[in-house]
């Protein structure tokens, strides 16, 4: 793929895009492009290892080109992200649809302008549509999709299948509209907090946490009217709405009125908003912030619901790819070990000592055990199974400290298996200068979850530990595997 733009969102795609195993070729004359890129891959890879433990595949190479004609060459969709302005975006739209091949899908990033704007000067402009994302674009999955009047459909059908290819969840809208779908609902409610700060009625952090720690909550797993719907009770939206709807006649909202972006405003918008960051870095908040997402996308998750489903969904969809017989599987060292597991040093991992405290070293090497149960076939992400491996001894050696930040990985050995068990070695190392830090010796038991009682294994799972077997069977049995306490 083809990227025109970094900035937030540019540098965003980017990094989804490369952690999805794509390609990418970037065109931005901005000196610092590079480096956007470099850090939002690097805050992408750092959620990403706390969002799943499903292994990603092979990350995509990025190849930056001097002009939009180099980038856009045997570009299979061209995603602009240039600054949100008309008089910038067109041209370069127009650029891009005279160098690229003739069916190349060409798509902004923009979050307000019809594409009926941008399309006017562009080649072909029946393969052009807005795919509007969200920051962070390598965490949230939404992306509206809007085509213009010229659009084909068969345009849109096809971006669609693309995003989704990349775990995202496209949202078609219907007809082009200013502002789409989502940020319609956004200014509303932006311009409903501005008139409360304007009027003194709430500062900054008030409005923002009467939403936090309120209906955001709530809008995250059900949205506005699933929400409302849950209101009315057992008689559902009819009942909400002859309770509440007579309210929407009382002058409770400015929606058709904006308050004046004076300076006055303006100073107080900037003290209040100030004093809510308390100091903290751009980079800080938005490490909070992507630590929160992943918490939340773990949560929805689990109950498969909303944003949680996409997850899930990506989910599968990466281990069927990860268990795939083309070539694409999972890396494996030469001594045969499956590396399945990457991850980061988080800050709620450190101890007061500074470094990652002992039960995180469980925790990774408990988070490689799932990634190899996911390569056999055992679903231990969405918990659908009937039966699972349980664990029932373990025995880790803390050799090195890890420190906040540093990326690590485990390779994974399989010592043995039978019909109902399972015996594995981890081994934790640090990336960046392949340091041994803790090994771990594990024995697990196949479970049926209906009785509670030790059962075989499916045929399929015993299968695919055969061919890891098979596979390692030049491997060295480890020096300290079957170590006690105190034993080396």
């Amino acid at each position: 793929m083809a990227l025109l733009g970094t900035g937030v969102i540019g540098g965003g795609w980017a990094a989804r895009l490369l952690l999805a195993g794509v390609d990418v070729r970037l065109f931005d004359p901005h000196p610092g492009a590079v480096a956007t890129v470099d850090s939002a891959l690097e805050r992408a890879r750092r959620a990403w290892a706390g969002l799943t433990a499903v292994p990603l595949p092979p990350g995509g190479s990025l190849t930056v080109h001097g002009t939009v004609a180099e980038a856009v060459a045997g570009a299979e969709l061209i995603q602009e992200s240039a600054p949100e302005r008309e008089a910038v975006k067109r041209p370069l739209l127009a650029e891009a649809s005279r160098a690229a091949a003739p069916d190349a899908i060409i798509a902004s990033s923009t979050s307000g302008l019809r594409p009926s704007l941008l399309d006017l000067e562009m080649e072909r402009p029946q393969r052009f549509v807005v795919a509007h994302p969200f920051n962070p674009v390598y965490l949230l999955p939404l992306v509206e999709v809007c085509g213009s009047p010229r659009t084909s459909p068969a345009t849109v059908e096809r971006a669609v299948a693309i995003y989704r290819s990349v775990g995202m969840q496209p949202l078609v809208v219907r007809r082009e509209i200013d502002g789409f779908i989502a940020d319609r609902l956004l200014e509303a409610l932006w311009r409903e907090a501005l008139w409360l700060v304007a009027d003194d009625v709430a500062t900054a952090r008030e409005i923002d946490d009467a939403i936090r720690y309120g209906p955001g909550l709530r809008w995250a797993a059900m949205g506005t009217f699933l929400t409302y719907r849950l209101a009315g009770g057992e008689n559902g939206m009819r009942h909400f709405m002859a309770q509440f709807g007579p309210t929407l006649e009382q002058p409770w909202s400015r929606l058709t009125d904006v308050p004046e972006l004076d300076d006055p405003l303006l100073d107080k918008l900037v003290a209040q908003s100030d004093a809510q960051a308390a100091g903290r870095s751009i980079d800080e908040l938005t490490q909070i912030r992507d630590d929160c997402l992943v918490g939340v996308l773990r949560a929805l998750r689990d109950q498969s619901f909303g944003a949680g489903e996409v997850l899930a969904r990506t989910e599968r969809e990466l281990l069927a790819r990860a268990q795939s017989v083309d070539g694409s599987g999972p890396a494996a060292g030469a001594d045969g070990r499956l590396v399945l597991h990457h991850t980061s040093v988080v800050p709620e991992w450190l101890d007061y000592n500074g470094h990652m405290t002992e039960s995180r070293y469980l925790h990774v090497l408990g988070d490689a055990t799932d990634a190899l149960l996911l390569q056999i076939g055992i679903d231990t992400v969405h918990g659908q199974s009937a039966s699972g491996y349980y664990t029932v001894e373990t025995h880790i050696r803390h050799l090195r400290e890890a420190h906040l930040g540093e990326r690590l990985y485990v390779a994974t050995q399989l010592l043995g298996y039978g019909e109902k068990r399972l015996h594995l070695w981890h081994e934790l190392y640090r990336h960046s200068d392949g340091a041994l830090l803790a090994t771990g010796e594990h024995l697990l038991l196949h479970v049926d979850r209906a009785t509670g009682r030790t059962a075989p294994a499916a045929e399929a799972v015993l299968a695919a530990l055969a061919e890891i077997e098979a596979d390692q069977r030049s491997t060295e049995w480890p020096e300290a595997a079957g170590a006690h306490i105190g034993g080396r």
